[in-house]
């Protein structure tokens, strides 16, 4: 399969009203964070989710009381939300009643396939798929303890096995799959064999436990990105320690810069050097911060000088190139206008208003 290019292989899998595999859109994923018996914080962050362009919300719902905010989220939230859900069938039964549009669960620590059966039944019952995640750190015993096996292969097999029992035995063909790990290329490497074993099964991607913001997104980038090229990825997620409205901010970019999607300006500015005459550095910061506002999905230019100006950004739709404490802002290529080092920023937000 050529690069970039959504896996066509895939069914689709609809998660509220977005859809998963098939050749859709990769989705953009991120994970609430707020304390989970507080429904208001929680209402706030899927709000601020959505707005950031986060398309399906993930909320961990750790006991059987909490199914009362989960409930509260689902109605209020402009977005799908999925239910996190471990160990407690019966947990994850109740959310398919009251609001999930899918369920997130580990068959090797829900209970059991007996138990897996029962989460099955009530997700046949509310139609809302089941996404199988795999985690490095919870792989079933009798896997995890092989030596002939690398850990890919052991997050792989697991995962095949799963499907295998939920599609075969259980007749049931809704669900999406993960199997994550921290390392990127052992990440890499599984979702590799994910995608030749199972190959009509949507994959969510992710790098899980990537860290704090830098080292998180690198990691994630690096490791998403590969599968994304190979046209492996359905649907992702950038795990960060960090607030989750930047792993959508982070998982935007990384599509954009794959050409896979863009929902928001693309800022193409270069890393200064002694020509510059302007403060560059904080022009671009401000600009992108202005830029958050806007929903175009077009190419903005921020030059040092006129080395890096239209010339090697004309194919940015707006752009300015800077002097000696001034800028000339381009509209494809073409010089407008040219302004004081002050006025920068206003004139060239006027022009992608304009555009």
């Amino acid at each position: 399969m050529s690069g970039t290019t959504p896996n066509q292989k895939t069914r689709t899998v609809m998660v509220g009203g977005v859809p998963v595999g098939g050749g859709s859109p990769v989705a953009v994923q991120s994970m609430l964070c707020a304390p989970e018996g507080d429904a208001g914080a929680n209402i706030e962050q899927v709000q601020r989710l959505a707005e950031a362009g986060c398309e399906i919300a993930r909320m961990a719902v750790p006991k059987r009381e909490s199914l009362a905010v989960f409930s509260k989220v689902c109605d209020a939230s402009p977005i799908p939300i999925v239910a996190d859900i471990h160990f407690d069938a019966k947990c994850a039964i109740e959310a398919a009643w009251r609001g999930a549009s899918a369920l997130r669960i580990n068959p090797g620590n829900i209970g059991g396939l007996e138990e897996t059966d029962l989460v099955i039944a009530a997700a046949r019952g509310a139609d809302i798929p089941i996404r199988i995640g795999v985690n490095a750190g919870s792989l079933q015993s009798d896997i995890a303890s092989r030596d002939d096996l690398t850990l890919p292969q052991k997050l792989a097999k697991s995962a095949v096995e799963y499907v295998k029992y939920f599609e075969r035995v259980k007749g049931f063909t809704n669900i999406v799959v993960s199997a994550k790990a921290h390392d990127v290329l052992a990440t890499v490497e599984t979702y590799r064999l994910l995608s030749q074993q199972i190959p009509t099964v949507p994959l969510h991607i992710g790098v899980t436990e990537a860290g704090l913001a830098l080292q998180g997104i690198v990691k994630s980038s690096v490791g998403l990105g590969i599968l994304l090229v190979e046209g492996i990825g359905d649907t992702l997620r950038i795990s960060l320690t960090d607030d989750p409205v930047l792993e959508v901010r982070a998982g935007w970019a990384l599509l954009a810069s794959l050409g896979l999607r863009q929902r928001s300006p693309e800022i193409v500015s270069c890393p200064t050097c002694g020509r510059c005459k302007v403060d560059l550095i904080s022009l671009a910061k401000e600009v992108e911060e202005r830029l958050r506002q806007v929903e175009k999905p077009i190419r903005v230019a921020v030059m040092g000088c006129v080395v890096n100006g239209p010339g090697e950004a004309k194919d940015a739709h707006v752009g300015v190139a800077c002097g000696d404490k001034q800028g000339a802002v381009f509209v494809n290529g073409r010089i407008v206008r040219k302004v004081e080092e002050s006025k920068i920023i206003d004139a060239l937000m006027e022009e992608i208003e304009a555009f």
